[in-house]
């Protein structure tokens, strides 16, 4: 790998601790008896209220329709998901400081598919949370389903929903983005001039 590669991979991997400090994702609900709103952010080992009872009361609401509770202490991707990102960050810093391509090869492709299981393992907890509900629920629609979009907004009832990453989400992105542009430049360097 180049000298530039190999410091611009170190600085996406050092970016990836951020992580541990920002939230990965935002869920924001507005509807007319909370005109403030209610959310919660997502982190990498938790989750908690946008505001210090949003999460108590978007639990509360769910009860009357029969979603689940949200207790983060019962989801096990929050105990593991810190282990990864620390592997994923000491395999980017191994990378850079050996300069080996096939070690950055391997960090994107590693980073990519955490990406991808992650987000489809998003998506399998709000299909449970939105279609598994209590049929003892107090309010009960027939055929209507509550779960949340993955990536954008939707209206739930008399509630609208956006789903969003947040800052942590876009570091993320940005460090993925910038090991698949790494990735591709020094592949191509690679054919060019075998080294």
């Amino acid at each position: 790998m180049t000298r530039s590669s190999r410091v611009t991979l170190a600085v996406a991997a050092v970016a990836l601790a951020l992580v541990y400090l920002l939230p990965l994702w935002h869920v924001a609900l507005r509807a007319p008896q909370y005109p403030e709103g209610l959310g919660m952010y997502i982190a990498i080992n938790k989750v908690v209220g946008a505001k210090p009872h949003d999460l108590a009361n978007i639990n509360n609401l769910n009860h009357y329709i029969g979603m689940k509770m949200i207790v983060p202490e019962a989801i096990p991707e929050l105990r593991f998901m810190p282990m990864l990102a620390g592997g994923l960050i000491g395999l980017g810093l191994l990378a850079a400081l050996t300069g080996k391509r096939p070690l950055l090869y391997l960090w994107v492709g590693l980073f990519a598919a955490g990406v991808v299981a992650g987000l489809a393992d998003f998506y399998r907890w709000g299909y449970d949370y939105g279609h598994n509900l209590d049929p003892n629920a107090i309010i009960k629609i027939p055929g209507m389903s509550y779960q949340p979009p993955l990536i954008g907004s939707k209206q739930l009832l008399n509630f609208h929903a956006d789903s969003w990453p947040a800052s942590g989400g876009w570091v993320l992105a940005a460090a993925l983005l910038t090991g698949m542009w790494l990735a591709r430049r020094e592949f191509r360097s690679a054919r060019r001039s075998p080294a």
